[in-house]
């Protein structure tokens, strides 16, 4: 029983994987663009994230955690709530990586390499621990 466990863990995390560079295409995209637009990278890096944080969700929720999403009421709306909190979370974290990399005078392109690997590490564990977990028996 502990390898099959194990087995579908993996699974669902490469799929967490796989949902995380779909969003993360968008949150990347957006930030170049409006970078590109001339936008301050601390802006551009929370609207891309914020945008990323969307298609997250539409991917989490379908492809990854669709065993464990509640089906509606209050306890999808709870769920919905700590989703957005996980991606508060990782906003955060990846605003102020880049917001204090581009003061500092590093490039904001490689602080945004480096907020992706912690804000992918943050919001992974608050997710599959908090936000999707199963419901307990009973």
């Amino acid at each position: 029983m502990r390898d099959l466990m194990t087995k579908l863990t993996d699974l669902r995390f490469i799929r967490y994987i796989a949902a995380s560079v779909g969003a993360l295409a968008v949150d990347v995209g957006s930030f170049l663009a409006l970078m590109a637009l001339g936008m301050l990278a601390a802006p551009a890096s929370a609207i891309g994230y914020s945008l990323g944080i969307l298609a997250h969700w539409l991917l989490s929720s379908r492809t990854v955690f669709q065993d464990t999403v509640a089906s509606g009421g209050t306890q999808r709306t709870k769920q919905k709530a700590l989703f957005v909190v996980s991606a508060l979370v990782g906003l955060g974290l990846t605003t102020g990586i880049v917001g204090g990399a581009d003061a500092a005078g590093t490039d904001p392109r490689l602080a945004k390499v480096l907020a992706i690997l912690v804000s992918f590490t943050a919001t992974w564990l608050i997710r599959s621990k908090i936000v999707f977990r199963a419901a307990s028996g009973g």
